[in-house]
């Protein structure tokens, strides 16, 4: 092919994958609005008397041995189940849609035709969002497993606002995301996170406790050094970037900070462009010292007063640590500072005692401000 030619396919290719990207997404969410319509028909039909109240469900082998005959794979008893569930959990996102979802499609209509144009407002979804729902029937499947409501409601914020794929899904509630945000933030700011997911509005709403780091393939175990911590994240740094949060850019790796014939490495360099500044990240193995705050504290110095433009924000600090002493910490760091000790874990908390941790630190007295 010639030059012009080449271009030519280049732009064609683009437009194949971008219109098959956004048919794709289309026939998800057609495809939650028909099992949450197929929901809505179960509760109607369960409704209609007390005899078929008590029957409601006998009922569910029948229509999938039916639907599975014509329909094929996709109608199973379970999912019929979680249909109907799906739709007394989520019964006001939209109003009854006037014509059945099947016959839209049988009419090669759009898909913004057969969402309602004028959509209710509903607390556990972004006021950003145009469309009731954002995530696909598997990740929906999986929602419905979470009994606290909550907690569900946060995970499908998040889930639908950084595009996670139901693995990340699974492995972000797994690792407890939920449990360690909120023992990052104080009681006020725990209510926000099940309504509006997480808001990153100052340095403190980047921090978790702790970072768990699994996906590294660290074994604990064994003997590993600081270099080996900081490769296995640079290998690693689109999952870390995905631990990380929102808004994480990654610059450098053993950034050089020079001075009066001094030289200084910080490890990780990374810029959120929420916050608009400068994240620096230091990686210690074993217990934290004063020594390592006070080095922070430099690398944020030096970054504020020679690197950083005068329209970002001051810098930030993070030492990730597998041990910390919060009272070492008070002592050594100003009360202002933007240096912020996190401790890290090679393998995924369990769940239960992240919730217990919860619960007790939101019984502690000194937590009551209402």
């Amino acid at each position: 092919m010639d030059k012009e030619s080449k271009q030519l396919l280049i732009r064609i290719q683009s437009l194949i994958r971008s219109s098959r990207q956004v048919a794709a997404h289309g026939v998800s969410t057609l495809q939650v609005m028909t099992n949450y319509e197929i929901g809505r028909l179960i509760i109607e039909h369960e409704q209609k008397g007390k005899k078929r109240a008590e029957y409601g469900k006998q009922i569910l082998p029948e229509l999938s041995k039916e639907l599975s005959s014509e329909f094929g794979r996709g109608f199973s008893r379970s999912n019929l189940e979680y249909m109907r569930r799906f739709f007394l959990e989520y019964g006001t996102r939209i109003p009854k849609i006037p014509q059945t979802v099947s016959g839209k499609l049988a009419e090669h209509e759009e898909i913004n035709q057969i969402v309602p144009k004028e959509l209710p407002s509903w607390q556990n979804v972004s006021s950003d969002s145009k469309m009731p729902f954002r995530l696909s029937w598997s990740q929906y499947v999986f929602l419905l497993a979470i009994v606290d409501r909550k907690e569900r409601q946060f995970y499908e914020i998040e889930g639908a606002e950084n595009n996670w794929s139901l693995r990340e899904l699974k492995r972000q509630y797994d690792s407890g995301l939920f449990e360690r945000l909120a023992l990052s933030r104080d009681k006020k700011k725990i209510k926000e996170l099940s309504l509006k997911g997480q808001l990153v509005e100052k340095p403190e709403d980047v921090l978790k406790e702790p970072y768990v780091l699994e996906f590294l393939g660290l074994d604990e175990k064994n003997i590993y050094s600081e270099h080996d911590l900081e490769s296995a994240i640079i290998d690693k740094v689109e999952r870390f970037l995905l631990e990380l949060g929102k808004g994480f850019l990654f610059e450098a790796r053993q950034k050089r900070l020079s001075f009066d014939a001094n030289h200084f490495f910080v490890d990780l360099v990374f810029y959120n462009r929420i916050l608009r500044c400068y994240v620096v990240i230091d990686l210690k193995i074993g217990r934290l010292t004063h020594q390592d705050l006070g080095q922070m504290q430099m690398y944020v110095n030096y970054f504020d007063r020679f690197v950083r433009s005068a329209d970002e924000n001051p810098t930030i600090g993070i030492i990730l640590c597998s041990m910390k002493n919060d009272a070492l910490v008070k002592l050594t760091l100003p009360k202002d500072t933007r240096v912020y000790p996190a401790r890290y874990q090679l393998y995924v908390p369990s769940k239960e005692m992240l919730r217990q941790k919860l619960l007790e630190w939101m019984k502690e007295p000194r937590m009551k401000e209402e």
